[in-house]
């Protein structure tokens, strides 16, 4: 079986050697360089990579990525796409070669897309990276997709939970570019559910809030927006660019949507013990915070939000108790936050503060 990686890269210097070395259980590593002034090119040279230097213009990202997978042998048999941002943990190309089928055309597996300061999951979900050589090609200019090509045969997606890939992003590096090329891809295929709720969601992001409501409405009538976790996102984010308008009425009433939507998911009770906290709601706090505990399942999608799994449904309880009198229960859920996170001063100085007025 001959199993070939390809990249995108630019400027990615600090990774190189990291990057390969993770990539190295592959037979060949072949990378698009789409215009480095550092020596990104030289050491994966260096390294033995496949380089090609070609400038893209106008930038897509589903261009690039279609250019790269050019370069890999048409005789591969497995195509793997990674960034140089991303480390595979070891072991995963046997994985591949045991668990793979004659009549598989995919893998997913799973992807740590951001992680703790001890190398600890914080959102993680599945992607679909590993492909066979044939058949595909990258769609959209920006959250560019693999899209099967076969009319004739059915796309066969198998599922590798041995493999993991890890992310660990360069914080510096600009994203100004995503929202243009979000903006051209609802252009392009205005009826794509899945992009019209990225470009609300980045409308959210620069604080564009009149326009993301109307673009997250947008996503919600679309035919295809059928998905009931990215619904509920957009019925959250439609809840956080009301709040930050104001009118927190709407907001909460797009929250109640949220639940109902998807009450099998923490986000839209954690965001709404967040809403009532901010209103100094003590009591409503208290109740969707514990609505939140009672779901113990975490979706394996792109869609989960750090604070739906962190400390901060203990740390809300521990607040709202103490406000409400419930001192035994403050301290007892200032606890529960300090297991996950031990040094926080902020909730060392609340367990002090709790102790002192019990003790008063």
């Amino acid at each position: 079986m001959k199993i070939c990686v390809y990249a995108i890269t630019k400027n990615e210097s600090k990774f190189v050697k990291r990057w390969v070395e993770s990539m190295k259980e592959a037979d060949d590593i072949y990378v698009l360089d789409t215009g480095s002034t550092d020596d990104t090119v030289d050491k994966l040279k260096e390294l033995g990579v496949n380089v090609i230097q070609k400038e893209i213009s106008p930038w897509r990202f589903d261009v690039a990525r279609n250019e790269s997978l050019k370069l890999v042998p048409e005789n591969t048999d497995i195509c793997v796409c990674t960034d140089l941002d991303e480390v595979f943990e070891k072991g995963w190309r046997k994985e591949i070669e045991k668990q793979w089928t004659p009549t598989a055309t995919r893998a997913r597996y799973n992807y740590n897309w951001r992680l703790d300061e001890n190398n600890n999951p914080l959102v993680n979900f599945y992607i679909e990276k590993i492909h066979t050589r044939n058949n595909y090609k990258w769609t959209h200019p920006v959250h560019e997709v693999l899209t099967y090509l076969d009319k004739n045969e059915n796309e066969n997606t198998i599922t590798l939970n041995n493999i993991t890939l890890n992310h660990y992003p360069d914080i510096n590096k600009s994203r100004s570019s995503y929202l243009p090329l979000l903006e051209l891809s609802v252009k392009e295929d205005p009826e794509d559910d899945r992009n019209m709720h990225y470009l609300g969601r980045e409308y959210m992001y620069y604080g564009k809030w009149e326009q993301s409501i109307e673009t997250l409405k947008k996503h919600l009538i679309l035919p295809k927006a059928a998905w009931k976790d990215e619904r509920c996102a957009s019925m959250r984010f439609i809840s956080r660019c009301y709040q930050n308008l104001n009118d927190f009425e709407q907001a909460r009433e797009w929250l109640f949507k949220a639940i109902e939507e998807a009450p099998y998911l923490r986000d839209p009770y954690m965001e709404m013990a967040l809403l009532e906290y901010k209103q100094k709601n003590y009591k409503e706090v208290e109740k969707f915070c514990l609505k939140a505990l009672r779901i113990n399942s975490h979706q394996k999608t792109y869609i989960n939000e750090i604070f739906s799994w962190d400390e901060t449904v203990y740390d809300l309880l521990s607040i709202s108790c103490y406000y409400l009198d419930k001192i035994d229960y403050a301290i007892y859920f200032v606890d529960k936050a300090l297991e996950i996170k031990p040094n926080d001063p902020r909730l060392i100085g609340n367990k002090k503060l709790f102790i002192e007025k019990e003790t008063s």
